[in-house]
């Protein structure tokens, strides 16, 4: 006998009031036999800062995985569940996933600047999925820079390697090279864990400036930094996500005591 999950969440898994860019409903995910989520439902608001937090290997990166289908390159994955962008599951035969990855854009936990210069790693994408070139090219290329507060930086360098760049610029690079074929969700894994405190710095202060215009999903094991930059956090403990709240409530009044636990630091 099958049985049907409610749609209801539980007590201690808010739905934020508003628009909701991206839901997940009873989401299951597998490594072959291994299960790496288990029915996990959230509902991610627009245009605000979700931190997901949690211990290292308790599923948070496979779920932001999830959000853009990156799980689909890993041969044993499976999904199943809902996944949904503004109300239409990702995971339906027709969704072009090109698309879906424009749409939804991640940032890995280490920069990957593309071994070209600073130019043409932002200009990579729209060359790709659009038909931009010359002076459109190029103010795309200034455009996404200024909106990952770079510009000032590398404006009279745009031709030298990105290789050359700190590893905090890299990684603003890879922020703008996201923003360049204008997504709607960032998706960022971990983002500053590779970084010194005055780059962390900086990455968290664009995060704030980007919320006006996208909707940011945030992996990190920064405590400080879910509470600094986020609006709502989840907390994820071996695949299931047990408390999702307003990030205050999380970090201040848990409803869960396995939550209390981990944010006051008495395991992970």
């Amino acid at each position: 006998m099958v049985i049907q999950l409610p749609d209801i969440p539980p007590e201690n898994i808010l739905r934020p009031p508003g628009e909701i860019k991206i839901e997940t409903k009873n989401l299951d995910m597998y490594y072959g036999n291994f299960q790496a989520l288990k029915s996990v439902t959230i509902a991610v608001p627009s245009r605000r800062i979700t931190a997901l937090i949690g211990p290292s290997g308790c599923g948070k990166s496979s779920f932001l995985r999830c959000l853009n289908r990156m799980n689909d390159v890993i041969a044993e994955a499976r999904v199943d569940g809902q996944v949904l962008l503004d109300g239409r599951d990702i995971y339906s035969d027709d969704t072009d996933v090109v698309q879906l990855r424009r749409r939804v854009g991640m940032v890995f936990q280490r920069p990957n600047p593309f071994p070209m210069s600073i130019y043409d790693n932002v200009a990579y994408g729209p060359r790709l999925h659009t038909t931009a070139r010359g002076t459109e090219l190029n103010e795309i290329v200034e455009r996404s820079l200024r909106a990952a507060a770079l510009w000032n930086e590398v404006k009279d360098k745009l031709h030298q390697s990105a290789m050359e760049l700190s590893g905090g610029q890299q990684q603003r690079l890879c922020i703008a090279r996201v923003l360049a074929v204008e997504p709607e969700v960032v998706l960022m894994d971990e983002p500053c864990s590779a970084l010194d405190p005055t780059a962390t710095f900086r990455i968290e202060e664009l995060m704030t400036e980007l919320m006006e215009n996208y909707t940011i999903v945030i992996v990190t094991h920064n405590m400080y930094q879910a509470s600094r930059v986020s609006q709502y956090t989840g907390f994820f403990l071996s695949g299931e996500l047990i408390e999702y709240n307003r990030t205050e409530q999380i970090f201040e009044n848990p409803a869960d005591k396995r939550t209390d636990d981990y944010v006051r630091g008495r395991f992970g």
